[in-house]
């Protein structure tokens, strides 16, 4: 059974994620790390180079044929778009979506130009944001609001929630 984490950039998704791991005593495996490694390149560098659909392209292969066992896995904030990727992710395991209010992911994502965002050309990051939270709440099996929380008070309450 894996523990998969899903919700914005800057959720907390992989800081969370390797934290949860070490307590569980599980592996850690972040997708967006997996898919830099398959691809030779940045996520940046793959959205500039090939574009936003062939990148999707890349992440649902990547993670439909992820073949993971015990693990906390960390995904990119893209991988609600794609229904396969999500089907795969749920049939291994529990999806919980991290909730962090709007104003909260404005604040933490400061190079967003750089960070392998997902994002059409003239969207906005509140655009994005809308566009994803009904897919998190549609694909997650449990949503834990992450807002006004430390990271060390999220990790122990899914913890709780897991065991």
């Amino acid at each position: 059974m894996n523990i998969v984490l899903i919700g914005m950039s800057g959720a907390g998704k992989s800081t969370l994620g390797a934290l949860l791991a070490k307590a569980l005593g599980m592996d850690f495996v972040d997708t967006d790390i997996v898919i830099q490694r398959q691809e030779g390149r940045l996520l940046q560098a793959i959205i500039d180079n090939d574009g936003i659909e062939r990148f999707l392209e890349i992440e649902e292969t990547t993670v439909s044929d992820l073949q993971l066992n015990h693990c906390v896995v960390s995904t990119g904030g893209s991988v609600v778009y794609s229904e396969k990727a999500m089907n795969a992710l749920k049939r291994g395991g529990r999806v919980i979506y991290l909730h962090v209010p709007y104003e909260e992911i404005q604040r933490r994502l400061t190079q967003i130009a750089t960070r392998g965002i997902v994002m059409k050309q003239g969207s906005s990051l509140r655009e994005v944001y809308e566009e994803r939270v009904p897919l998190y709440t549609k694909y997650g099996d449990f949503v834990l609001d992450c807002s006004d929380k430390s990271i060390e008070q999220c990790v122990g309450e899914l913890v709780k929630v897991i065991k």
